[in-house]
């Protein structure tokens, strides 16, 4: 397609989110991209409705926004070639994983910047996704918990979710259980987005396992407190997926789940 791309960004809701039309994203010239990506920050989720897009087009699609990286657990097409796609998928085989609010991988030193999530087959029904920012939810804090968190520093690692059998239905082995049990990482409570410098919580209840150098009671307390925080509806958005829907999100500044109805 050439300069004929008109770019139309409807929010979806106040503290993030937006439907975007009037492209394609297998064919995106360089200044729609650029539109896009100005979107992307600021928008922090971009809807994409009617994506005719191949596994090509969707991991070229998602280069341009720089190295993709490799799931260090789960590579389901790693053996159609590539290697980069999860595959997400709810029925009596394989039991529904992401119903609670996390950001993806933050057990790792450097976690992905985002995903990029094409629909292939959807239900009538459920399977909704929703997702929170985390500016938003940091910036209802009041002063002294803004002034407080900035300091403290969270662990995070894999032993609420990858270790259970039901993540996967089934028991993982010895040699996923070594690796799991060294994928740990630490974070600040509070990040600061490299691009739009906006502050944001960065803890989430799939992956932060404690915050350093507090006791056991008082890092529970907080914890379940901030968790609690980030889930309120004000800083949330919620999208109903169709076949060929596409749904991006800035994994530095969201956190998402899935809705089973």
């Amino acid at each position: 397609m050439g300069s004929s791309q008109h770019l139309s960004v409807s929010p979806i809701a106040g503290a993030l989110g937006a439907e975007v039309d009037g492209v394609q994203l297998a064919h995106l010239n360089e200044a729609a991209f650029t539109e896009v990506q100005a979107a992307f920050l600021e928008r922090q989720v971009l809807l994409f409705r009617d994506q005719e897009l191949t596994r090509d087009q969707q991991r070229a699609f998602a280069r341009r926004f720089g190295t993709l990286n490799l799931h260090p657990f789960d590579q389901p097409l790693k053996d159609e070639g590539y290697p980069e796609f999860v595959v997400f998928q709810s029925d009596q085989q394989y039991p529904y994983v992401a119903q609670a609010w996390h950001a993806d991988l933050t057990c790792l030193p450097h976690p992905p910047l985002g995903s990029v999530l094409r629909c292939v087959v959807a239900p009538a029904l459920g399977g909704d996704t929703m997702w929170v920012s985390v500016h938003a939810a940091y910036e209802a804090l009041s002063d002294r918990m803004q002034r407080l968190l900035p300091g403290l520093i969270a662990i995070h690692d894999t032993t609420r979710v990858f270790g259970l059998s039901a993540y996967r239905g089934e028991e993982i082995s010895d040699s996923d259980a070594h690796l799991l049990r060294s994928m740990s990482a630490e974070h600040p409570v509070v990040r600061t987005h490299p691009e739009t410098h906006r502050k944001g919580l960065f803890v989430n209840s799939h992956f932060t396992a404690s915050i350093r150098s507090m006791k056991s009671a008082e890092s529970v307390a907080l914890l379940n407190f901030l968790y609690r925080h980030i889930e309120l509806p004000d800083f949330t958005c919620r999208f109903r997926w169709q076949k060929n829907s596409v749904a991006m999100w800035d994994n530095r500044c969201t956190q998402h789940r899935g809705r089973r109805q």
